[in-house]
């Protein structure tokens, strides 16, 4: 049976300074104020006791925990916990099972918390539906994930979801100061000094995550040796010392793969390669494969540059190929000037407009077949008559030539005026006659 949630034979000096820090009321709760601020939803559930089964999601160290603690502390219920990577069904429905006879002999309800509920299949999850529905237990699911791509749609109805968002440099440093300055569960016992410059660099290195700037707050103290005074005093040097390395919050197989992706094709189809370059060198940083970045180029290249500068595609296309060839960390360097090409090149979206009207004219359009003057003469010219009666483009001043290329035609490319298309467009617009377009309705 999962033991009760926790309960813990490690006396509180002995636990990290995180998890002394941890919140025991709501008040002493940090950041989210769009959760928790006064009278949003979440904060009027837990604040009233009625709090239903829900799912927090967030990245690391922002609060999802501690505040199932509060709960947990307010819920008057036997709480238990599972790790969703650890437990399997059959300790899952044994939980459920002492739920079930709790409820039923002694009207004594269960708060079942969930760490890391994404890694549950299928299957354990359909598992707890019957006893979140009946409410037979309050689920609390914790996750890094959105749950929207791990949770099943069934589950997910029975729940709501709330994100929660990385802390912001002031909340980490109120929350830095509360801890040298807190008697019981802090730092104050060590007679701790936290230089300005030292707090703000805590703050901004642990992008977000509470538990990795009180730990490193920790290890700054703890190796740092009173003065002749008594007084542990935490410069910028020790600070940086003590968190060496930004966080950097992104995970391949997660969200943010795909959120920082659409944030670098976005800035570069925006014309700012200041943004473009920033999220490629953080996709970098945390060892996304830089051929991913590569084809994202080459694909942003032809939808959102296209004609409007043709060397675009041609520097994403060889950028390509020098990443294949030259590896990291030398990749970087045609993948930032490909992408900051793309970014300051003109746009037209034009040719990715055409063809996908196209596509939408083949399937939904009228069939239409080759014509006989444009179809191949190798073989059946004489029998068949095909190819006959084509004219040959270039035999004609201009090397152009009047000629039905589609039956029923229609209009698909519309060059705009942005850059290299602009030429395009001034010479289509002598060629062509008025004709319909696909928007303009079929028959």
């Amino acid at each position: 049976m999962p033991e009760e949630l926790f309960a813990s034979d490690v006396p509180l000096s002995a636990q990290p300074l995180a998890a002394r820090m941890a919140p025991d009321a709501l008040d002493e709760f940090m950041g989210q104020p769009e959760l928790l601020g006064e009278g949003k939803l979440l904060r009027r559930l837990v604040e009233s006791k009625t709090f239903s089964s829900a799912i927090f999601f967030g990245p690391p160290g922002c609060g999802k925990t501690a505040l199932a603690r509060v709960i947990a502390r307010q819920a008057e219920a036997q709480v238990v916990e599972l790790n969703a990577v650890a437990a399997g069904v059959a300790e899952l429905k044994k939980a459920l099972e002492r739920a079930r006879y709790d409820l039923a002999g002694c009207g004594r309800r269960t708060l079942l918390l969930v760490d890391e509920i994404h890694h549950f299949n299928r299957t354990q999850q359909d598992v707890l539906l019957p006893s979140a529905e009946r409410g037979e237990i309050l689920l609390i699911g914790l996750t890094t994930e959105n749950p929207s791509f791990y949770v099943n749609a069934a589950l997910l109805s029975r729940v709501t979801a709330f994100e929660f968002q990385p802390l912001s440099p002031r909340d980490i440093g109120e929350l830095l100061a509360r801890a040298v300055a807190d008697k019981a569960r802090g730092l104050a016992g060590l007679n701790v000094e936290l230089g300005r410059e030292a707090a703000r660099h805590l703050a901004a290195m642990a992008s977000g995550d509470a538990r990795k700037a009180l730990g490193a707050l920790e290890l700054a103290a703890l190796s740092t040796a009173p003065d002749a005074g008594g007084k542990r005093r935490i410069t910028l040097q020790v600070a940086e010392e003590s968190i060496q390395k930004r966080s950097i919050r992104y995970d391949k197989k997660s969200d943010d793969h795909y959120d920082h992706i659409s944030a670098f094709i976005k800035s570069m189809r925006g014309s700012d390669p200041d943004a473009a370059l920033y999220w490629m060198a953080k996709m970098l940083a945390a060892g996304e494969d830089p051929r991913f970045i590569a084809r994202r180029l080459l694909i942003c290249a032809a939808e959102d540059v296209g004609n409007a500068d043709f060397r675009a595609l041609l520097i994403a296309q060889a950028a390509f190929h020098a990443v294949e060839a030259l590896g990291m960390p030398e990749a970087r360097i045609p993948l930032a000037q490909a992408a900051a090409y793309v970014a300051c090149a003109p746009k037209s979206n034009a040719a990715y407009l055409a063809v996908d009207a196209a596509l939408r004219e083949v399937k939904e359009g009228p069939a239409r077949e080759v014509p006989l003057h444009l179809r191949d003469a190798s073989l059946d010219r004489e029998s068949r008559g095909h190819g006959q009666g084509y004219r040959y483009a270039h035999d004609y001043p201009g090397h152009w030539v009047e000629q039905q290329y589609m039956p029923q035609p229609r209009r698909f490319y519309e060059p705009t005026e942005q850059g290299d298309e602009k030429r395009m467009k001034e010479r289509l617009d002598k060629l062509r006659k008025p004709g319909p377009r696909p928007e303009e309705g079929r028959g």
